[in-house]
């Protein structure tokens, strides 16, 4: 592959994660006003349980779907070849949203819960593009590669909610069919610009039957949590555990805190994510792998940790101008370490798989993220302040995990030297 084209493969990647990650971020400004303080409906008060536990369940189940589906689509796309896996899974969501905008029409929270689990799975393909990206090495550098990816994923939290905040206007139902149209561009972009690469053979894949039982099988056996039987992942593991749930805790309570604390509508919430993922994307863009060839990747780990603990502990107590200079410092902190995560497993575990490798960096944020929706709307029902702060706390402890990354790192940089003759 020619400089040139690896450039245009990742143009390519980069255009797909922010079509896929605007459809995913539509619907955010719209749920916590729409459960919180719309007309009540069937959807929003089923059963007559309270709105924020139904909007907690509502927003966990997604990232559950994105936990299965990241589980294992990253690792087929290692057998299988990106583009197909890639091009199933993208339609598939498009099917999914449908979904989900025919569920808000008719009101149905079941239907919305199935849906919006099903969408996540089929977004769990977040893994193949950025092991796509982190493949350009060495035409384009990992730390690079990978930023610019994340560029694209805040232009798309900063695009979607933006859109979704004007869009409701139209009716809630809107962000999502709105949703499936980029994710329709994405296929096409998908199918034009990515090169096939020949499928690996498997003779025992003969028949529908013999394929179903071998996918089964991959799943099983070839699912990213199965990296976990290497002890070498598990500071990593832990540390972005600790630090995702810090994370998920902002990202799904502060639009709750504004409804709260401010009776912000979509609109407003909708700008205060434009402002954080402006911060996103300026600093992934022209920051992030320039500190990272300064100080080192454990060094800017720590000081992203700890700068996002203590904001996230200073974000409730902020008035309303001081907010947005707050929200922006967030989101330049945020992708100072986003960025290392994926390079740091790259370097040290790549060789067990890109796609399940990156697979295991998206199941462990949807597991945060259940555990962030399900138990902080719990804590979100004595005050929303709360759920940011204990957000804090968790981003705190993840600091204790940084020693460990920085010994298996330094092991197995030692283990790959080879001596010299006579030595």
């Amino acid at each position: 592959m020619t400089q040139g084209r690896a450039y245009f493969v990742l143009f390519t990647v980069m255009l797909i994660t922010l079509l896929g990650t605007a459809g995913i971020a539509l619907p955010y400004p719209i749920l916590a006003p729409y459960f919180l303080e719309a007309q009540p409906n069937q959807l929003t008060h089923f059963m007559g349980l309270p709105p924020k536990l139904l909007l907690g369940v509502a927003l966990g189940i997604y990232p559950l779907g994105l936990l299965i589906g990241g589980m294992f689509i990253g690792a087929l796309s290692d057998r299988y070849g990106r583009k197909p896996v890639l091009l199933i899974t993208l339609f598939g969501t498009v099917l999914s949203y449908l979904a989900t905008a025919a569920a808000v029409y008719w009101e149905s929270y079941l239907l919305f819960l199935t849906a919006r689990l099903v969408t996540g799975v089929f977004e769990g393909n977040i893994s193949i593009a950025r092991a796509l990206a982190l493949e350009l090495h060495p035409h384009i550098d990992r730390t690079k590669a990978i930023s610019l990816v994340y560029a694209t994923v805040y232009a798309g939290w900063l695009v979607g909610p933006l859109a979704g905040g004007y869009l409701a206007a139209y009716g809630e139902e809107a962000a999502f069919l709105a949703g499936a149209v980029t994710t329709l561009v994405g296929i096409a972009v998908t199918a034009l610009a990515i090169e096939p690469v020949a499928a690996s053979e498997d003779k025992e894949a003969q028949g529908f039957a013999a394929t179903l039982r071998v996918l089964a099988r991959q799943m099983r056996e070839q699912n990213s949590l199965g990296l976990l039987k290497n002890s070498d992942i598990h500071p990593i593991f832990w540390y972005y555990f600790a630090y995702a749930v810090g994370l998920n805790m902002f990202y799904e309570f502060y639009p709750v805190w504004m409804v709260d604390k401010m009776k912000a509508d979509s609109l407003a919430i909708g700008w205060g994510g434009v402002v954080v993922t402006s911060a996103m994307i300026l600093m992934s863009t022209f920051g992030t792998s320039l500190l990272a060839a300064r100080y080192g990747q454990t060094k800017m780990m720590l000081a992203s940790s700890a700068l996002l603990a203590f904001l996230f502990f200073v974000q409730p107590l902020s008035g309303p101008l001081a907010l947005y200079a707050v929200f922006a410092l967030i989101g330049a902190t945020i992708a100072m370490g986003n960025g290392l995560v994926p390079t740091y497993l790259s370097e040290n575990f790549g060789r067990l798989g890109e796609g399940r490798v990156m697979g295991l960096q998206t199941t462990v944020f949807c597991i945060t993220n259940i555990v962030v929706a399900l138990f902080g709307s719990i804590v979100s029902l004595i005050d929303t302040t709360f759920a940011i702060w204990l957000g804090a706390l968790v981003m705190a402890a993840s600091i204790s995990f940084l020693p460990g990354m920085g010994r298996v790192a330094a092991r197995l940089r030692a283990s790959d030297v080879v001596p010299a003759a006579g030595v």
